[in-house]
């Protein structure tokens, strides 16, 4: 998966944003205002930060040598990954889709709605 690919998917979850709060060399994404991933794509290799259930994070780390503990966010729920290829794509997308979703359900219940109501669309009616 190239940076571009990846960048593509992250900003494509619905209401994700992408910024760069930590400089230009960190692209941020958000959900609702809370970050769901981080990449460092100006490191070789490029690397990203994920959110991890707490109950997964140490096993994620054994099973993917890539997979550390992320600095500057707390280690219990955040996991650095180092894009070197040695993850399976669909594992590592996997990884994203369980980072977005535990920081959609770590939202208030106003702000879930508001995500549904952002990303809603209801099906048109046509006319008989």
């Amino acid at each position: 998966m190239t940076l571009d690919e990846l960048k593509a998917y992250l900003v494509a979850k619905p209401g994700a944003t992408e910024c760069t709060p930590f400089g230009p060399e960190h692209l941020v994404y958000k959900v609702m205002g809370k970050i769901f991933a981080v990449v460092g794509w100006d490191e070789d290799p490029v690397t990203m930060s994920l959110k991890c259930d707490p109950e997964e994070v140490e096993v994620v780390r054994k099973v993917f040598r890539a997979v550390t503990p992320a600095p500057y966010f707390d280690k219990r729920y955040w996991n650095l990954i180092a894009l070197d290829g040695s993850i399976p794509e669909p594992e590592l997308l996997a990884m994203v889709d369980a980072s977005y979703d535990l920081v959609v359900d770590g939202l208030t219940r106003a702000r879930r709605e508001e995500l549904r109501r952002l990303t809603f669309t209801a099906p048109r009616s046509r006319k008989a």
